[in-house]
């Protein structure tokens, strides 16, 4: 919205500043989070009055976590409200992907929060049915990978880039779209599953999503792609404000999601992150650097895969208890062990994901 500003501009006032998406990222930043700051309060007042109990805790989960009961959830409407203020002041309004990440990433939020309200309500665990949740995401995630093959340039309209290798493109055609829904829900999901202790999801996708909007910014300036020997996808740059108020409204949030912590982000906020990171991948046809950069929310939801496959064939557990985390957990391992260990995983691997804008 304030983009628009620069129509006063006559290239050497302030206004000029707004031509710039560093300076509006930095704005978002900044914006998203005293957000956070200002309405983390009095969000977490509302919760707790009309949640009563909070959300409901699993009977078979750690010991450790009925000490947590009570604490309310739906604190991702904290991220997603920053997130969403910031991104509509100061990104331009014009640009298709902007509203792309905004799109999944809000109908997401409503998946979630209609689950998390379900939770809340009938105080167990059940929340929507999972096929339905399934089918919704499924849906959203079909109408943004199309759209986004709508705004690539036709060189790269249905091809997937591989990292590393330069200019090479595998042509998937029809199969994209499928194969950006992987991404997406794959995305969400992953999130979600990650989402079981206190501070442990919220800053490896903080990570993640500053991650791939320095990529995004990347690949949206023709100057750095003939230098880094990426592909070019025109306009994918203004993706950098939507990831900078993302990490702006992440902290802002992290401030009340730190152990103990005050609320939880719940589906509304883990569903709605994970599926922003997934649009991201697929608007900046980065979808397998996701898979490193993201690499923390791959293991924990194989770790869940491998654990359910397992014991179906065997009756046995190959971990203590999945997601993986929670093994660790079982194991002895405190949780701000936990989860200090698995930040640094994230920020490694996302200075892996980086390295490869130059590896070629």
């Amino acid at each position: 919205m304030l983009y628009w500003l620069t129509a006063l501009s006559d290239g050497g006032d302030f206004f000029n500043l707004f031509r710039y998406i560093t300076f509006r990222a930095g704005g978002a930043f900044l914006t998203a989070l005293v957000f956070g700051f200002l309405f983390g309060k009095p969000l977490i007042a509302v919760l707790r009055k009309r949640q009563g109990k909070g959300q409901p805790i699993r009977d078979d989960g750690p010991e450790g976590h009925f000490v947590k009961a009570g604490t309310p959830t739906m604190g991702g409407l904290l991220i997603v409200g920053a997130l969403v203020t910031a991104t509509l002041l100061w990104a331009r309004l014009d640009n298709p992907f902007v509203w792309l990440v905004l799109f999944v990433t809000t109908s997401f939020a409503a998946i979630g929060f209609a689950d998390d309200y379900a939770k809340v309500s009938k105080q167990n665990t059940s929340g929507v049915p999972s096929k339905l949740r399934l089918a919704l995401g499924i849906l959203i995630a079909v109408i943004a990978a199309w759209w986004a093959t709508q705004f690539h340039p036709e060189n790269l309209q249905g091809q997937l880039a591989l990292p590393v290798f330069k200019d090479t493109l595998i042509n998937l055609g029809y199969f994209y779209v499928p194969f950006g829904v992987i991404v997406i829900v794959g995305a969400a999901n992953a999130v979600n599953l990650t989402d079981g202790l206190d501070g442990l999801a919220i800053m490896p996708v903080m990570i993640a999503a500053s991650t791939l909007g320095v990529i995004a910014y990347a690949v949206g300036r023709v100057d750095f792609t003939e230098y880094l020997d990426v592909h070019y996808v025109p306009g994918t740059g203004e993706i950098l404000i939507f990831s900078a108020a993302l990490f702006g409204g992440g902290l802002g949030f992290l401030w009340y999601n730190a152990p103990p912590a005050a609320v939880f982000m719940g589906d509304t906020g883990s569903l709605a992150l994970g599926g922003a990171l997934g649009a991201i991948a697929v608007a900046t046809k980065h979808e397998l650097v996701l898979a490193i950069v993201g690499g923390l929310f791959v293991v924990e939801a194989l770790s869940v895969i491998i654990q359910v496959l397992y014991f179906k064939k065997t009756g046995k557990r190959v971990f203590l208890m999945a997601p993986i985390h929670h093994h660790y957990e079982k194991k002895g391992w405190a949780e701000p062990t936990i989860v200090i260990r698995f930040w640094i995983i994230s920020l490694i691997l996302a200075m892996i994901g980086l390295a490869t804008l130059k590896v070629r």
